[in-house]
């Protein structure tokens, strides 16, 4: 396992405004944490479509070199407005910015990116790069949407999995460095109206107990959080059961909130290369910055 001790937090910038969002977040979560900032741009002219202007496409690469320095250059003196004493490093590296980004994920504490940019596809709710990053990377992954808030809580979405468990764990350790509220959704839907057949021609309704069925889903909830609140007792627990799909839920308790957090896995034929239904949704809707915290799945053998 990679000692992460004295990793730092790293933040992904290609020169757009929601680069620079990123920049300002990482930065006071590297303030938070009590670690350096490193700003690393992707170099590969002109795949990434950075904007450098229309006479960027006559520039040698040694001046387009230059101009990615001072991307950032740019990105280091914003961080230092949030903490003139922050340590910030930055770094133009050879390679296609989710390449480049999953190998410093690799001694990361944290990976923050903005949520347009970083391939190109500004007209997209999501770049590219920020989706496969959120479910490749080899650390938690911070995505710069919605209000930065100093205030409000930190909201967690579970459903009883492994992951969930690793997920909730990463949002108290949150909720504790900020000094906020957690609070921890599960969602539930009754069963829709569903019939079944005695015998030809004669229908009866299926009969299931809703408070049964309530309970079973409050048990799933609190055994969330059980053992966590014990680790984390400075921090004050809300669990919400919410009659509601999981991403609608997520992203309606994300007005509010300072930070979101989910879990990312891969349940389809590509395994880890996908992000789930649910962190998909949130990741491209949501109103708070939203950390996604990846399931590590133990190697065979």
């Amino acid at each position: 396992m990679t000692d992460r001790s004295g990793a730092p937090v790293v933040v992904g910038v290609d020169g757009s405004p929601s680069a620079l969002d990123a920049v300002r977040l990482a930065a006071r979560e590297a303030v938070l944490r009590h670690r350096p900032l490193r700003v690393v741009n992707a170099f590969l002219w002109p795949l990434l479509g950075t904007p450098l202007g229309p006479v960027a496409a006559t520039l040698p690469d040694d001046e387009l070199r230059q101009e990615a320095g001072k991307l950032v250059q740019e990105a280091i003196d914003e961080a230092r407005k949030v903490d003139p004493d922050l340590p910030v490093s930055g770094a133009v590296v050879d390679g296609g910015p989710v390449a480049v980004l999953l190998r410093e994920s690799r001694d990361a504490a944290l990976l923050v990116l903005g949520h347009r940019g970083l391939g190109g596809f500004a007209e997209l709710l999501v770049g590219s790069a920020a989706v496969q990053l959120s479910a490749r990377a080899d650390c938690p992954v911070l995505i710069a949407r919605g209000e930065a808030r100093a205030a409000g809580p930190v909201v967690v979405g579970v459903d009883g999995s492994a992951l969930s468990t690793e997920t909730v764990g990463f949002a108290f350790a949150e909720a504790a460095r900020r000094g906020a509220d957690l609070v921890v959704v599960h969602t539930w839907l009754y069963p829709q109206p569903v019939t079944r057949r005695e015998s030809y021609g004669d229908i009866m309704p299926l009969v299931y107990d809703p408070e049964r069925l309530r309970a079973d889903e409050e048990r799933v909830l609190a055994e969330a959080v059980a053992g966590w609140a014990e680790r984390y007792p400075e921090v004050t627990v809300r669990p919400k059961l919410i009659a509601a799909t999981p991403a609608r839920a997520l992203v309606e308790e994300s007005t509010d909130a300072q930070l979101t957090v989910v879990g990312a896995h891969g349940r389809g034929t590509l395994g880890g290369l996908l992000l789930g239904s649910v962190s998909h949704a949130v990741l491209h809707h949501c109103r708070s910055p939203l950390a996604i915290v990846r399931h590590r799945r133990e190697p065979a053998g």
